[in-house]
């Protein structure tokens, strides 16, 4: 089946959405930078004297219908040098981390699967479940829907797969989607084996209404799994991380891509995600089965390297 830049046009107006996948976030409200969020992040605040629904754009206080748009210019600003941001944000380990997160998943292990890979743009993980599956399990025949609200972002994802096995294949598709009310008619209830999103569910406007339409769009049995930056618990770590965060990648979006609003804005996005156990009854809260609240074997997530990334999942019985 052919593949063409058609699939990028939008399947909802993107004016329209309320949020989408490569930029998602949490909704609470205003805080300070080292507070950590409740779980009352899941829902906006009323402000304004007409009471006005607002949430956060990094550390501002932003109206709700405003965040899609901030978000979206901030992704076309920098979507030609994605993968040059993550290693400004990560010194590199993203990738690693990247490789880490689709084999604990082990797509193919248990014959074709079809997968989802949501704020998916760019390409990279939905490559790698497809490599993943071909190369340990011989399968051909596993599929990755890749969606994104962002088209500047699909279009660097679409670029990517001319160069590789997989274009102009059934495998993969390109869909432009809003990740929090994905057409029905596009992405039907219980039509997915996996679910995968990394590194943009903190930008989304609401990450409740993310999830429910993960739960939604996957088979009983299905697994969802994120991948996101997320709060270190270390002190010492933590401490230079900040500094890094806040003095480097800021500086690094200034040589990089002459852009240092758009990294400034990513840096205070991973500090208003929540914490990994908000995050993991968030998913809980949402219908999934996870293992129990805490971290490592057995529970519901997995820390990288201390904490600056997690690994979360869940089940959909």
């Amino acid at each position: 089946m052919h593949r063409s830049l058609r699939q990028l046009r939008p399947l909802v107006p993107s004016t329209r959405s309320h949020l989408s996948p490569v930029a998602s976030v949490v909704r609470h409200s205003h805080q300070d930078a080292q507070t950590t969020p409740s779980s009352s992040t899941s829902s906006s605040n009323l402000s304004g004297e007409h009471g006005s629904r607002t949430t956060h754009f990094g550390f501002k206080t932003v109206p709700e219908e405003q965040k899609e748009s901030l978000v979206r210019n901030v992704f076309e600003s920098v979507a030609s040098s994605y993968d040059v941001m993550n290693d400004a944000m990560s010194l590199g380990i993203h990738r690693l981390w990247k490789d880490d997160f689709v084999s604990r998943l082990k797509p193919g292990a248990r014959g074709p699967q079809k997968c989802i890979d949501v704020a998916g743009g760019t390409g990279d993980i939905a490559l790698r479940i497809l490599d993943f599956a071909r190369e340990k399990y011989a399968d051909r025949e596993t599929s990755v829907d890749v969606v994104d609200i962002n088209g500047e972002m699909l279009k660097e994802g679409y670029k990517r797969f001319k160069k590789t096995m997989y274009h102009n294949t059934p495998q993969v598709a390109f869909k432009q989607a809003n990740a929090q009310c994905m057409p029905e008619a596009d992405f039907p209830s219980n039509t997915y084996d996996l679910y995968t999103i990394a590194f943009g569910i903190r930008n989304c406007t609401s990450v409740p209404d993310v999830l429910k339409e993960a739960y939604r769009v996957l088979k009983p049995g299905g697994t969802f799994a994120c991948l996101e930056f997320s709060r270190v618990n270390n002190p010492l770590l933590s401490t230079l991380y900040d500094q890094y965060s806040f003095t480097v990648i800021p500086l690094l979006g200034t040589i990089l891509a002459g852009d240092r609003e758009s990294y400034q804005y990513l840096v205070e996005s991973i500090r208003r995600f929540p914490p990994q156990p908000d995050f993991a009854k968030m998913i809980a809260d949402a219908g999934f089965t996870t293992g129990a609240m805490h971290e490592g074997r057995g529970g519901a997530w997995i820390d990288l390297w201390g904490g600056i990334a997690s690994i979360h999942t869940g089940v959909k019985l």
